[in-house]
């Protein structure tokens, strides 16, 4: 049977811009180039943030090493731990309670 992937879920924030520098595509690509997990969405509910989340456990070591290298003063915060099937843009988007089927 197969199950569900958690994901943690991490927000990128910088006194520098990060949106329209084709941060998402980059991350995206490193991570490709690593054989990793990725999604990577702008948020909707924050201006001038990019969240990014990989599956739970996972290290950011990688990803954060090579932020730290285009982005010098940018800051990496977990912000939501073990999420299945997450939307990035808005985070109430994944209040299962707001549903019905």
């Amino acid at each position: 049977m197969l199950s569900i992937i958690k994901w943690d879920i991490y927000e990128i924030s910088s006194k520098a811009p990060i949106t329209g520098i084709m941060l998402r595509g980059r991350i995206r690509k490193l991570c490709l180039e690593n054989k990793r997990n990725v999604l990577v969405e702008n948020t909707e509910d924050v201006e001038k943030r990019v969240r990014f989340a990989v599956p739970t456990g996972e290290s950011i070591s990688t990803i954060s090493e090579y932020l730290v290298k285009i982005i010098p003063d940018v800051k990496v915060e977990k912000i939501k731990k073990s999420v299945p099937n997450p939307v990035l843009s808005k985070l109430k988007l994944n209040l299962e309670e707001r549903y019905e089927l």
